[in-house]
Formats: structure tokens, sequence, C-alpha cells
């Protein structure tokens, strides 16, 4: 911080030699005498002027430059003005989850007979490849949710929440908070085994042939389970839930929050 200097130059108080007595008495007697008599005075009188200009000067100039206090370094000053930017104190996390963006209706592609489920376009023709693959091997893969908005998650968290008279952590464990569920971006499926649909989003899935063929064969369709057992995101083990990661878009989606390090089997 820059500081503001005055200075102030006092006038010469130097006495000359004789100039202090009138023209008329310099060269009497009483004159000199007086000289002599004067001028220790005025010698002592100009010193105490001197200093006495000096002491102000002294003052002035330190009031003028006094430092102005500062701000400690670890404490942030704030004009009354300026709104402080807290954009970047935003959480991307909430009761375990990611927030996900919603996926355009314009990429959706159908992946259920009725048309009614859907998933992004390169998701969804991976997921109907598998289920061929499936087929081909007497599994059923059958799809019960796919993409979902973030309003239809709002009636799925809240409304069930208070009907099942859950806190928000509860119903957190087992579905996302609107705006954080992986169905929203069009690359998640739950699905199911079409033989056995009491298992259905049901942990007991993990039993059945499907999620035995899925366990082995949905990597190469570029499908993995998204919360398997003690996920780091603390969320209830789905062994229904999966996830399309076959694509730059997708694994980028899924991938680029948590910053995991690759991993050997």
């Amino acid at each position: 911080m820059d500081k503001a200097g005055f200075s102030e130059k006092p006038q010469s108080t130097e006495i000359s030699s004789g100039e202090d007595i009138p023209a008329a008495l310099r060269d009497t007697p009483i004159a000199t005498t007086q000289a002599r008599r004067l001028k220790p005075l005025l010698l002592i009188g100009g010193l105490v002027g001197v200093g006495i200009l000096a002491l102000s000067a002294g003052i002035f100039y330190g009031t003028a430059t006094a430092p102005i206090a500062t701000v400690p370094s670890n404490t942030t000053q704030i004009s009354n003005n300026v709104t402080p930017n807290t954009s970047n104190t935003r959480s991307d996390q909430l009761l375990g989850h990611l927030t996900y963006p919603e996926a355009p209706l314009s990429e959706l592609s159908p992946i259920s007979t009725d048309r009614r489920i859907q998933m992004r376009g390169a998701a969804a023709k991976q997921f109907k490849a598998m289920v061929v693959a499936a087929r081909a091997n007497g599994v059923s893969l059958t799809p019960i949710s796919g993409f979902r908005s973030v309003k239809d998650q709002e009636q799925l968290f809240f409304d069930v929440k208070s009907a099942r008279n859950q806190s928000a952590a509860q119903r957190a464990a087992v579905s996302a908070p609107p705006g954080y569920s992986e169905h929203h971006t069009g690359y998640a499926v739950d699905i199911g085994d079409g033989t056995v649909p009491a298992t259905d989003l049901n942990p007991n899935f993990d039993k059945t042939q499907a999620y035995e063929w899925l366990n082995t064969n949905a990597a190469r369709f570029s499908f993995e389970m998204s919360f398997p057992k003690d996920n780091p995101q603390g969320v209830s083990y789905e062994p229904w839930h999966w996830r399309y990661v076959g694509d730059t878009a997708s694994l980028e989606t899924f991938y680029r929050a948590k910053n995991l390090k690759p991993q050997l089997k």
C-alpha cells in the first residue's frame, strides 16, 4: 500500500551579524553593548524557534505518513459493495451421491419392447446387444428402469421417503436425491432376471442366472455394476444397477469426479 508523505522545509532562522540593530545605533558604544546583549538572546530565540518548527513539521509529517493498519494475511477483507464469490464452496456430493446432468431427450433410444424404458444411443445399442447374447446362453435380462428425469427422481425420492417414514439419509441409502442419480445421465439401467421377477430391485438378484451372467460378461459390452458391496460412496449394495462406460462421454461422466486410480485384477 502506498504511503502519502508531506514535508515542509522551515524558513531559515539564521541570524546575520548586526542586521537586527537599527542603522542609527550600529556605530555607537551603546549600540555595540546592546548588540552584544541582544545577539545571544536572539540566537537562543532563533534556535528555540527552529526547534518548534522542526517539532511541528515532524508531528505533521508523522501524522500524514502514519502506516495504515493492514489486514492479516489469513483474513479476507471484503468491501461493503462487493458480494463474495462462494460458488466454489458448493459440494458436488449429497448424502453419498454425486451430481449428474440430465440427458437430452433427443439422445435417448428405447431398450424395452414397449419403448418406455430408454437410454442414450450408444448405451442402448450395447444393452440390446448384451440382451441378445445372454438370451443365446439361456439367460433373460429384463430392463426395469433406464433414463429418469430430475422430476421423476423427485417423486421417487420425496414421495416414497414420506410414505415409508424415512429420514433423508435413510432414503439416500437406496435412492439418490433429485439431480444426483446416475439414471439422469441415460447411461444407467436397472436389470432383472425375466425368470425370477421376485428378485427385481432386491439384493437377492445376485443369486440369479442373470446376475451370474452379467458378472462374467457385462464388461464385454462396457457395462459395470455401480454400487457393489462396501462401495466408497456408502450406497446400499445394488447388484441390479449397472452403468455404461463404453465411450469418452460416459467414462468422464462417472469417473472424472472420483479421480480413481487404475486397478489390476
